[in-house]
């Protein structure tokens, strides 16, 4: 597990879009466009300006922050991922009602044999359930990591020529990840993260810092209100943030963010894809206004978005034939995290990789079938036709 999240977080800085920047002897902020100074601080200032999102708009972040609250930022939001792990945790266990308990498996930091390490994770993990089949939820932090020549230029690759980072150069990141794998073929599987980012350059000591996560689905059989009220829970999250924050409103835009997911969770060979999506997002400027409380609020939404539908579905029968589809498309699932995942490929490139965690996402039992033939105008035909062509939910 370790390495898996590791994998996740630093291969992830490599290819997301970095967008903040730290100049450690200006203070300037960045007004709709039109910069002013800004009154100085003790501290040593920081000049942010988001040039371009990943939506269609261009964006200008507002603000002039101390390195004092940069550290701030992270060390809060680290706090936030442990308390948010151990609720989600407290959260299944009470709903799933086997007696089924998460396993606790710790290292570096958070490890209390390991006195000396600045970096760690604490993953968890739920087997046999009456609900979730299989999930977990894992949180990594990684302080003062070192970037390797190929990650250095990859960030570069998507900066402009002069960008300061370069090998050696210093990193910290946080993350906090879940996938729950549901017994019942009728309830989706449900996966979510969120994560930060900062990256410090040796020479100049300028930094970026971003975040990233979102939530999505991978339902078997459709019932389109589950999706429905699913996107629509991240959808009002969004319209919320843009209507507190309408000079950044592109950095929250839920169609955005939405094709963003739908694009990711894509299998080119099946010219399929994995679920119905939710919303994803890569490179959010870690200071721009509501930033911070957006990701946050993504993370609070995940069990309300995801609960009620197993409420809904989970004393459902089912049958063996439904099982085996799940199966089937459970395949789809590993197939995705083996051929295309970011964080999986990577793991399992590295040199001597702990496999156990690299593949902790995998679902428990899969099928593969050779040439499976769908009935036409059955409840399959019809899930595998929203895969094929996504749909506008809400």
């Amino acid at each position: 597990m370790t390495i898996y999240h590791a994998c996740i977080l630093f291969y992830s800085i490599a290819l997301f879009h970095p967008v903040v920047s730290w100049v450690p002897s200006s203070s300037v902020s960045v007004v709709g466009g039109s910069a002013s100074t800004s009154r100085s601080t003790s501290a040593t200032p920081v000049s942010l300006l988001a040039a371009k999102t990943t939506n269609e708009e261009e964006t200008t972040v507002v603000t002039s922050v101390s390195t004092d609250e940069i550290n701030d930022i992270f060390e809060d939001f680290v706090n936030f991922l442990q308390d948010k792990q151990t609720e989600i945790i407290e959260t299944v266990e009470r709903m799933d009602g086997s007696g089924s308990k998460f396993t606790t498996d710790k290292w570096g930091l958070f490890d209390n044999t390991n006195h000396n390490a600045t970096s760690g994770g604490i993953t968890r993990v739920i087997q046999g359930g009456n609900v979730v089949e299989k999930g977990a939820c894992s949180l990594t932090l990684i302080r003062r990591g070192v970037l390797s020549a190929e990650r250095a230029a990859a960030i570069r690759s998507r900066q402009d020529d002069d960008s300061p980072i370069r090998a050696g150069d210093a990193y910290s990141a946080a993350a906090l990840s879940i996938v729950f794998h549901t017994r019942s073929p009728l309830i989706p599987t449900f996966r979510s993260d969120v994560r930060i980012f900062l990256v410090e350059s040796n020479n100049s000591k300028e930094r970026i810092a971003f975040f990233g996560g979102g939530a999505d689905l991978t339902p078997y059989y459709l019932f389109d209100e589950d999706i429905t009220f699913f996107h629509t829970v991240y959808r009002d999250l969004c319209q919320d943030s843009q209507t507190k924050h309408p000079n950044d409103a592109a950095l929250f835009s839920y169609p955005s963010l939405k094709r963003l997911c739908d694009d990711y969770f894509y299998l080119p060979a099946r010219s399929e894809h994995r679920g119905t999506g939710g919303i994803f997002f890569d490179d959010l400027p870690a200071f721009a206004p509501g930033v911070v409380d957006f990701v946050r609020n993504v993370a609070n939404a995940w069990m309300p978005s995801w609960l009620p539908i197993v409420t809904k579905r989970r004393e459902t029968a089912f049958t063996d034939k439904q099982k085996q589809w799940q199966l089937l498309r459970r395949g789809r699932y590993l197939e995705f995290n083996l051929l295309y995942d970011r964080g999986v490929k990577f793991g399992l490139a590295m040199a001597n990789p702990r496999v156990e965690g690299v593949m902790v996402s995998a679902p428990p039992v899969i099928a593969f079938e050779y040439n499976h033939k769908i009935e036409p105008d059955s409840d399959e035909d019809r899930m595998m036709q929203v895969l094929k062509i996504p749909r506008e939910w809400v």
